[in-house]
């Protein structure tokens, strides 16, 4: 769900060509299936596309990544904890650490997972990733234009 809303808001950011959006779990359990189809009727009904199939993150995607978003506090350390070094760990970072309020611990951090429940939890996970995106489309524009500059 990230994945589609961010890689939208890039796309209209005119920044399609800069920033490269994908997406893999921290683990290997749903390898190879397409989104859950909550998930695409929820992505379609806000006018969102996708084409997802699941696939685990890997150790090594670490080198060629500049930023690693995680949804939860769980995915947080297992990314991690599976980064090979601190430079790396701290590429990893907290969507909802861009949402407004987070700064001042007025938000929640954590996304949460809405796969054991019914359709209500896969609007709030996409409205909770929809507030998050705006800050996080201004950090990646900042720092591509802070790459330009050098």
């Amino acid at each position: 769900m990230a994945e589609a809303v961010f890689r939208a808001r890039v796309a209209e950011a005119g920044l399609a060509d800069a920033v490269e959006v994908d997406s893999a779990g921290t683990g290997g359990w749903h390898a190879g299936d397409g989104a859950d189809p909550r998930t695409v009727a929820v992505l379609t009904a806000a006018g969102y596309a996708q084409e997802h199939v699941a696939r685990q993150f890997r150790r090594d995607w670490f080198e060629r990544l500049d930023l690693v978003v995680a949804l939860d506090e769980g995915h947080l350390r297992e990314l991690r904890a599976l980064a090979p070094g601190p430079e790396h760990a701290a590429k990893v970072r907290l969507l909802r650490s861009y949402a407004p309020g987070a700064d001042g611990g007025d938000c929640d951090l954590d996304v949460p997972d809405p796969y054991y429940g019914g359709p209500e939890g896969f609007e709030e996970c996409l409205a909770l990733v929809e507030e998050a995106v705006p800050g996080l489309l201004e950090e990646v524009r900042a720092a591509l234009d802070g790459a330009a500059r050098r």
